[in-house]
């Protein structure tokens, strides 16, 4: 018959095996998948261990602090780091290995490191600058021109957030009319820099609308700042066609995310007060565009019109010298008008003469005088010998009378 264990068998050999290879304490890292604290006031977490393809993990266990160790390591590690214990952290944790034959493998908790965890999330951000300047993304919003007005602003902040609170407030203050749209994002926890890329995404959608975009929230914990250091949310903020103004609220440390925006400022409130001071930058500069206006209104009028009082006075005397050329030069035509009729009337006079003269030595009465005759049928005057009959009655004009023959 072949030999063989039972499985409560099994499992006590591989808790005693366990027990001797990991009798000591261990120092191990892992990253907080889930952690929840029980009313009893024992904390049950889930490590894990990334590092797989498509996210999924390396590694998993349980672990456990039990309530006599929980509130000192809690206490201790959120005085240190500035943050809570969290899913999504990583952490150095001095572990005990345990077996049970029913739970299975777990961990005891006795300790946490936060140096760890501080180091790890520095070494996080610096990874995402060092990224973000390898791309090339790094100042892409610094160098965004922005508007000398700007007045219609996109919000990315959670509704019920005291930062936003305080933003509207201070805004509300100002005498300018800010047309605030609001794009509603998670600012803290797990989902946050999903959130904010897709209130960044929706503005982008409508980029027309705005003049620059501004993302909020109240001050915070170090790890609930830290999405503000992820690779993905600040190459977003890089590269976003709009400036981006950060009013993020911490005021230990600069975010990433202020680091690539056009203008980083430290609360919401500081963030209104800018704008409220470029509004008034602006009103200040329009008030100083009028007076410069009027005043060059005013030189320019006086300009002109002492150019046209000495255009008037050149004008005067141009007339009076225009006048007195025109006056000699209508004395002299009058004068050549004179002498010009004269000699016309002269050769006139002489042409009719001529005319009279050559008229009179053409008269018949002129030419009866020479001798000759005219010689009239009924009034009519005969002009060859062929119209004339013999026996009629013809009547003779000369120069003294006339007479009436007969043709024989």
């Amino acid at each position: 018959m072949q030999q063989y264990v039972t499985l409560s068998q099994l499992q006590k050999m591989v808790k005693t095996t366990l027990n001797q290879a990991f009798a000591l304490p261990l120092w191990v890292s892992a990253e907080i998948a889930e952690i929840k604290v029980n009313y009893s006031g024992h904390c049950y977490l889930e490590l894990v261990e990334k590092g797989g393809e498509n996210g999924v993990p390396l590694s998993q266990a349980r672990a456990v602090i039990w309530r006599s160790f929980y509130p000192r390591i809690a206490g201790y590690f959120e005085a240190e780091t500035g943050q809570r214990l969290a899913a999504g952290i990583r952490i150095l944790a001095k572990v005990t290995v345990t077996y049970h034959e029913l739970y299975g493998f777990s961990l005891n908790i006795t300790d946490i490191d936060p140096a760890f965890t501080l180091g790890d999330m520095e070494r996080q951000r610096q990874l995402t600058i060092e990224q973000l300047q390898k791309d090339g993304v790094w100042d892409m919003n610094h160098e965004l021109r922005m508007p000398r007005v700007v007045q219609r602003i996109a919000i990315v902040s959670s509704r019920q957030a005291a930062g936003y609170q305080d933003f509207c407030k201070e805004i509300g203050k100002s005498i300018y009319a800010f047309r605030l749209t609001l794009f509603d994002a998670f600012m803290q926890g797990a989902g946050a820099e999903d959130s904010i890329i897709a209130a960044l995404d929706a503005i982008a959608d409508r980029i027309d609308e705005f003049d620059a975009v501004v993302l909020i929230r109240g001050g915070g914990s170090a790890s609930d700042l830290n999405c503000f250091n992820a690779y993905r949310l600040c190459a977003h903020i890089a590269q976003f066609p709009l400036p981006i103004l950060t009013g993020i609220g911490h005021d230990k440390d600069t975010s990433v995310a202020d680091m690539v925006a056009h203008t980083p400022l430290k609360t919401p409130t500081a963030v209104a007060g800018w704008l409220i001071d470029r509004m008034a930058e602006v009103d200040g500069w329009l008030d100083l565009a009028a007076l410069q206006l009027r005043d060059a209104t005013v030189a320019t009028f006086r300009r002109e019109e002492l150019r046209l009082q000495q255009q008037k006075n050149e004008l005067g005397h141009l007339s009076q010298i225009l006048l007195m050329g025109g006056n000699e030069t209508l004395r002299r035509y009058a004068e050549e008008l004179c002498q010009s009729s004269r000699e016309l009337l002269r050769r006139e006079t002489t042409r009719l003469a001529s005319a009279a003269d050559l008229i009179e030595s053409r008269s018949p009465r002129h030419i009866l005088n020479l001798g000759f005759a005219i010689v009239r049928r009924n009034g009519q005057a005969l002009h060859s010998v062929s119209e004339i009959t013999s026996g009629e009655s013809l009547q003779v004009d000369l120069a003294d009378g006339s007479f009436e023959t007969i043709v024989k």
